[in-house]
């Protein structure tokens, strides 16, 4: 059952839930009196249904987990933290990437939330939310100031990495199963894509 505003996304364009009756543009204050099974996200003062994740939606979290943590750790530089995990971007942005990179500069951010933006958010793409990761939350991300993005493609199996320079998306590289991924915001970095797409 779909909430009252919230949306979903279907044959590749956003639609208004039929049970939509309130205009009014929701808050972080809104979010959290949901149900804690609720899966959504709010995104400009309007809920988002987030549908359950695919095996191989997961297994290529997982397989990044795995080797971004072990990156990140043995280095230094931060923590990889997957979803469910809330960042709140502003009074009526919540979000929940698949991953994201918080650097030890930044660890005042977190708290029982993400408070602020994450220095890398990734997505893994999915029939059901293509058109929101490319589109919507891409312009989000931007706005507040994430420095990289991760869109990852398991039918393509290529991630296309991007990086904010003075306030746009410039395009770092398109990386596929065969190659290594280099990444601006973790120096050092080469993830082998054939460890990603398994």
């Amino acid at each position: 059952m779909l909430l009252a505003g919230c949306h979903s996304y279907a044959g590749g364009s956003i639609f208004n839930s039929v049970l939509t009756t309130n205009r009014d543009r929701k808050t972080v204050s809104d979010y959290m009196r949901l149900d804690e099974t609720t899966r959504v996200e709010l995104i400009q003062g309007e809920f988002f249904m987030t549908p359950s994740p695919t095996y191989r939606h997961q297994a290529v979290v997982r397989n990044l987990l795995v080797l971004l943590h072990s990156f990140v750790t043995r280095a230094g530089l931060g923590q990889i933290v997957p979803a469910p995990l809330d960042v709140i971007l502003s009074e009526h942005d919540v979000v929940q990437p698949d991953l994201v990179f918080v650097a030890a500069d930044h660890f005042d951010r977190i708290k029982e939330r993400l408070h602020g933006p994450p220095d890398l958010a990734v997505e893994i793409l999915s029939a059901s939310n293509a058109e929101r990761d490319r589109i919507v939350k891409r312009d989000l991300y931007r706005q507040y100031g994430v420095p990289e993005y991760w869109i990852v493609d398991p039918d393509a199996q290529t991630i296309e990495v991007l990086s904010l320079e003075s306030g746009e998306w410039r395009l770092h590289g398109i990386f596929g199963k065969s190659e290594e991924l280099a990444s601006p915001i973790l120096p050092g970095l080469r993830l082998s894509l054939e460890q990603v797409f398994v």
